[in-house]
């Protein structure tokens, strides 16, 4: 069984990746089994929803485009392996790439390969992007600070 918190990381991975990038780590991988698409990739509209400050009453922010995919994949074990894919955008394949990768985490004997060559280099473009943002915000940071001029200011106190 997979762990529940885990599989939300790697779908929201999944989602994030730059598609041109997803699609050639998963192009790398030898022997992929077969699949079929119990939903083929579609696009439709999803309602985002915010909360003031991060707590405090619910409102509706706008739609989104989005696209997903369910596939199965037939592996060599009892029950078929079902994978989802949601994206935000209009990208089909990438939708796909995300579903078989989702689907193929969840099986033992593709989970380690799965993972250490397509999860974990997408982990680390993530994390790379994240720091160049960053940096490109800290570059920009202004400190502000008051000063006080003598004691004619109307801020200042004797104690």
């Amino acid at each position: 069984m997979v762990d529940l918190a885990k599989r939300q990381n790697w779908i929201a991975l999944l989602a994030k990746a730059p598609a041109t990038k997803l699609e050639v780590l998963v192009s790398r991988i030898e022997n992929i089994p077969e699949y079929r698409f119990l939903r083929s990739p579609e696009t439709g509209l999803t309602m985002i929803r915010g909360r003031a400050g991060g707590v405090g009453q619910v409102f509706n922010l706008g739609e989104m485009t989005l696209t997903r995919c369910v596939v199965q994949l037939f592996v060599n074990q009892p029950e078929p392996n079902t994978g989802f894919g949601y994206v935000g955008g209009r990208s089909h394949h990438h939708a796909e790439l995300a579903a078989l990768c989702d689907g193929l985490l969840q099986h033992s004997d593709w989970h380690n390969i799965i993972n250490q060559q397509v999860i974990e280099p997408l982990n680390a473009i993530t994390m790379a992007s994240k720091e160049q943002q960053q940096a490109r915000t800290a570059a920009t940071k202004v400190d502000f600070f008051t000063m006080l001029r003598g004691t004619h200011s109307r801020f200042a106190t004797d104690v």
